[in-house]
């Protein structure tokens, strides 16, 4: 079976728990191809949305130790009688489109487990590729049977927003070792993290990753001040170890219950709607790239630009007057 097999036969092999057809289905939504993006909303139509399962994010900056902590987590819920899948938002090139696939060298026991499924998600240097294809992955996950689903965003640019968008739960991670690494935590992440670990508390660092987790307290108290829905709570963990990686998990859990049976049926309700606006602006973005009129003009309105011959608001005008043309 291909990845441009009939969506509804590929759909029913994803749910009788086949893993390669899990992955054609997955490599359908990643495609660009006009075809396969069309068969790829066909399959998405016929997915039922896993209304129990659980959808958690985790980001942080390079070196916090993403992967060792998810590694951590998703043996301790594999131990709990879950089944975890892992989407790992790869960093693609944007020079060559390449990516570095070596999630599953990074989270071995997951990468072997034949109850978890670990598929890295190559970004080909574009957000809004990154979250069509990594919100459409997410339910068919959820078809496979998979209760708990993983979303390791690279911890850089917006990507933590888009995938803080498509989740129940985000957590974010940071790093005691360095005040850069706390500081390095925008006001606008802590708006959207709901559970946050300063990772790495073992050996010679376990006080000062303490220190640091009340440090971070403090400063979330200023982003969410007291009668607040909800306080991110800051603990600390080791993907290493495994410590505090329970505990995590329970304020992950704590959180979503936070919401309710309805509320977070609301909540992923707007998420849809969130993801059609911006399918659509993903598909505009395609078009525009595809566009023979925009093609035809941009190199003269470059030379012009470049050559201050014409003011870049001008260039603007006209490539876009060409777009609505073709």
């Amino acid at each position: 079976m291909t990845p441009t097999a009939e969506p509804e036969a590929l759909l029913a092999a994803v749910r009788s728990g086949d893993r390669a057809a899990l992955s054609r289905a997955i490599t359908l939504m990643e495609s660009t191809r006009a075809d396969h993006r069309a068969r790829a909303r066909e399959l998405v139509a016929g997915l039922t949305p896993g209304a129990t399962s659980v959808r958690l994010g985790i980001s942080g900056t390079p070196g916090v130790g993403k992967s060792t902590f998810i590694e951590a987590l998703g043996t301790h819920l594999l131990e709990q009688g879950h089944r975890v899948g892992v989407l790992a938002v790869d960093p693609s090139s944007t020079r060559t489109g390449g990516s570095v696939l070596g999630d599953k060298t990074r989270m071995p026991r997951l990468g072997t487990s034949t109850d978890a499924y670990v598929r890295p998600s190559p970004t080909s240097g574009t957000l809004g590729g990154v979250t069509r294809a990594t919100a459409q992955t997410i339910p068919v996950l959820e078809a496979a049977g998979y209760d708990v689903v993983l979303v390791e965003t690279v911890g850089v640019g917006q990507s933590e927003t888009a995938v803080a968008g498509m989740v129940d739960t985000f957590l974010l991670l940071g790093l005691a070792r360095s005040g850069d690494q706390l500081q390095g935590i925008k006001k606008g992440v802590l708006e959207i993290a709901d559970v946050l670990a300063v990772n790495k508390a073992d050996g010679d660092y376990a006080d000062q990753a303490q220190s640091a987790a009340k440090e971070l307290a403090g400063a979330v108290r200023l982003v969410h001040p007291r009668g607040s829905r909800w306080v991110p709570p800051v603990l600390t963990t080791s993907g290493l170890t495994g410590d505090g990686v329970a505990e995590a998990w329970d304020a992950v859990r704590r959180h979503r219950e936070s919401f309710g049976e309805d509320g977070l049926a609301r909540k992923r309700a707007e998420q849809q709607w969130e993801l059609a606006e911006l399918l659509v602006r993903d598909e505009l973005e395609q078009r525009w790239r595809r566009s023979a009129a925009v093609q035809a003009a941009t190199p003269d309105l470059r030379q012009q630009v470049l050559h201050k011959n014409l003011p870049a608001v001008a260039a603007a005008d006209r490539l876009l007057a060409a777009y609505d043309s073709d």
